[in-house]
This record gives structure tokens, sequence and C-alpha cells, in this order.
């Protein structure tokens, strides 16, 4: 019996970002795909670095305990990122927010393994570790992404 490897799970068309896209585009790039993160690579495909929603909110919420301590009233949460508000402050954080790179909020120590590692291993490291989403590399380079969900799917469509 053959043992299940990643490379028979993996999502190999993945959303990934790079090191120079803002917070403003990864959040939409994001929301569009419908994923919770990205690995940030270089443009041979070699992975950097990865950013997910945790990242982002964060970085946001570093600036609203910031302008919680200057006394600023309002939230962050209660604007659009790409809307104008009355308060500078809270505009100037909004810019600088919307602005900020993903070199600067990634994740650069990032788990990874390999097509051919047996998905049984990696489940039970994404278990382990708390990871939702681990990159795939071949030679270096980005060939896709497993993740819990990649895994959960796989139960019931070859059982059907």
């Amino acid at each position: 019996m053959t043992k299940l490897k990643v490379r028979d799970l993996m999502t190999t068309e993945v959303l990934t970002l790079l090191p120079e896209d803002t917070i403003k585009k990864a959040a939409k790039k994001l929301a569009l795909e419908n994923v919770s993160g990205a690995p940030i690579v270089d443009d041979r495909n070699h992975l950097l670095g990865f950013v997910s929603e945790n990242d982002i909110l964060t970085t946001i919420m570093r600036y609203q305990d910031r302008l919680d301590k200057e006394g600023v009233s309002g939230s962050l949460m209660e604007y659009a990122m790409d809307t104008v508000t009355d308060d500078d402050r809270l505009g100037q954080a909004v810019e600088q927010i919307s602005d900020t790179p993903m070199s600067s909020i990634m994740v650069r120590s990032v788990m990874t393994t390999t097509p051919d590692a047996p998905i049984i291993e990696v489940l039970r490291l994404m278990l382990k570790l708390g990871i939702n989403r681990i990159p795939v590399l071949e030679k270096g380079i980005l060939v896709g992404i497993i993740s819990r969900g990649d895994i959960i799917f796989s139960l019931y469509k070859r059982k059907a």
C-alpha cells in the first residue's frame, strides 16, 4: 500500500504575495481569494516568508494601541482602510497601515515541507505546532501549499 504524500493533496495554484506588496493589497487579495494567509515569494518563486490575517490584524492593533495611549477617540476598526476619516491622526494611521509592505510584517522563519513527505507526518506536525497551512517546496521553489482544509477535503473526496 502506498502512503499518501503531500503532492497527492496539496493545492498547486497558490496565492502568493511579493515583499513590496502593501497591507492594503494583501488584505484585498486574501479576502477575494478567501484564504487566511499567503507565502511571500521573490520573482523566481523562492519562499521569503509568510503573512497571515493574524499578522495584518496584529499590525492594526499595534497602531490602535498607540492611538489609545495618545487619547485619540475612535477605533481603526470603525473605518474601511481605504476611506478618509475626520480625525487626522486616525487618517494618518490608516494610511501608514495601508502602505506597510509585507517585508516588514511577514514571518521569515516558515515551516515548509516537500511534495514527497508523508501526509500523516505533515498532519502530525501541523496539529502539534498549531499550523493551518505549510508551503511545499521543491528544490527551493514554491510548488504548492498543504492545508488542514486540503486534508479534511481529501478524507471524503477519495471515499465518495
